[in-house]
């Protein structure tokens, strides 16, 4: 049986990526079975109220894959111990760590090198950014010098880009490791369809907040998935479809309640699991 060039190319493109990842080993507690398909993890920020030691304990018994990391849990001026033991406390807990930000970038090479030679030093593939229209030339070198991608961060209304399209004009002319990080939650908060937005921004997505609001306005609450406007099913069908990379930062961000936030980031974990199973069935 022959196969059809885009048959070859995604099995050719699925090698690739696999060889990239982490070994097994990295994941020995993740029960893949949750989340067919899928490593997903926790932005760290949604622990903010945990110092980093209990924030990463916490995260390794929900079940997670990785942790996108915050500044405030781990700086981008860390030293190299420091990042050295932050990746064995990582390991200890069976998880990677797969995506950092949201970081600023501008105009100044040497300091955005800075967050890449961190990243690097990290192991780290995916920088969610939010980065000024003079920070585009520099981005280009430094994707390509540290094959480290950029995935830019939308934060909903008022926001340089709140919608889709923002995303998509700003990344459409530069190296295609520049893209975005869909922060799902503040696309409902502008009125779009976070399933189409991942459709719109196929092969320029790196990330995912998966994230939820009660109401398509910019003053809203947040909800535990698919309690408000969010179709989880709708996501992971739609992450399929786009061939999600294996290696993307696929995150759940919850905000809320940020002192005790733990049960309800299990019921978001436990719903995001149901929704990925069925999207697989």
């Amino acid at each position: 049986m022959q196969l059809s060039r885009r048959h070859f190319l995604a099995a050719t493109s699925a090698a690739i990526a696999a060889t990239a990842l982490p070994g097994r080993a990295a994941w020995a507690k993740y029960d893949e079975s949750q989340y067919p398909g899928f490593k997903v993890g926790l932005q760290s920020y949604s622990l903010r109220g945990f110092p980093v030691d209990k924030a990463i304990e916490i995260a390794g018994d929900l079940g997670c894959a990785h942790l996108e990391f915050f500044g405030g849990h781990f700086p981008v001026n860390s030293s190299e111990e420091q990042i050295a033991a932050m990746k064995k406390k990582m390991a200890d807990q069976g998880m990677v760590i797969l995506g950092h930000g949201v970081n600023g970038f501008g105009k100044d090479h040497a300091k955005n090198e800075a967050v890449f030679k961190f990243a690097k030093a990290a192991g780290i593939k995916n920088i969610s950014a939010d980065p000024s229209p003079d920070s585009f030339d520099s981005l280009d070198k430094l994707v390509a010098k540290y094959d480290i991608r950029i995935a830019i961060h939308n934060h909903g209304p008022s926001h340089r880009y709140n919608r889709g399209l923002d995303v998509l004009n700003a990344v459409k002319d530069h190296d295609p490791r520049i893209g975005a990080c869909a922060d799902l939650g503040h696309y409902i908060r502008s009125g779009e369809d976070p399933v189409e937005v991942i459709r719109l921004l196929k092969g320029r997505l790196f990330g995912i907040h998966l994230k939820d609001f009660a109401e398509q306005k910019e003053r809203t609450k947040g909800v535990i998935l698919g309690k408000g406007h969010l179709d989880v099913v709708g996501v992971f069908r739609a992450l399929r479809q786009v061939d999600f990379p294996a290696d993307g930062c696929l995150s759940l961000e919850y905000e809320e309640n940020p002192k005790d936030p733990v049960e309800e980031i299990r019921e978001c974990l436990a719903i995001a699991s149901e929704g990925c199973k069925t999207a697989a069935s």
